[in-house]
């Protein structure tokens, strides 16, 4: 049969096809869609001869809405899942813990900056480029233990930055002392 004859026996069986669609798909939109992709992928793709042409276009039909329905399916697995991945309201921080966040980021940065260059190198090394300590003392040249030692000054410098901020964010000063107040 020619493409002119599968096209002449879509148009002859197509009300048939949209009931068999309706009743596969539960929408007579989603059936009108798949008709529409059914007459493109005839019009578009050459045919051999064929036997039973209208056979032919209800399995093409059928087979389109089963692949509308699984789609339709995966979207809402997909979309289920990503809604669960999405932090609640609640689980955001509020505009106060972000700029506290990010003061303490910039202390600390602050801090590896202020560092000697060989304590610096070590504590990227290990807890930026998560190196362990026995290949950040081959790399650098020195002891392990001279490795634990830059590590642990670099640790007490940042932990005294923190401090130092925190210092300076603790509770505004009373007005009135207690016995004021009586």
């Amino acid at each position: 049969m020619s493409e002119s004859g599968i096209l002449a026996v879509y148009l002859q069986e197509r009300s048939k096809l949209a009931r068999l669609l309706v009743a596969r798909l539960g929408s007579a939109e989603e059936a009108e869609d798949i008709l529409q992709e059914l007459w493109l992928k005839l019009n578009g793709t050459p045919l051999g001869p064929i036997s039973e042409p209208a056979a032919y276009l209800f399995r093409m039909a059928n087979n389109l809405a089963i692949d509308r329905r699984r789609s339709a399916a995966w979207r809402a697995v997909r979309e289920a899942e990503w809604v669960e991945t999405q932090p609640a309201a609640s689980e955001l921080p509020d505009t106060t813990d972000v700029m506290i966040a990010r003061e303490r980021l910039a202390h600390v940065q602050a801090a590896i900056a202020a560092m000697p260059e060989r304590e610096a190198r070590a504590f990227r090394m290990f807890r930026l480029e998560g190196k362990p300590q026995k290949v950040i003392a081959a790399e650098m040249g020195v002891s392990l233990s001279l490795v634990e030692k830059l590590l642990q000054n670099a640790y007490r410098r940042i932990h005294d930055a923190g401090r130092e901020n925190d210092a300076g964010r603790r509770a505004p000063p009373r007005l009135f002392s207690k016995e004021d107040r009586t």
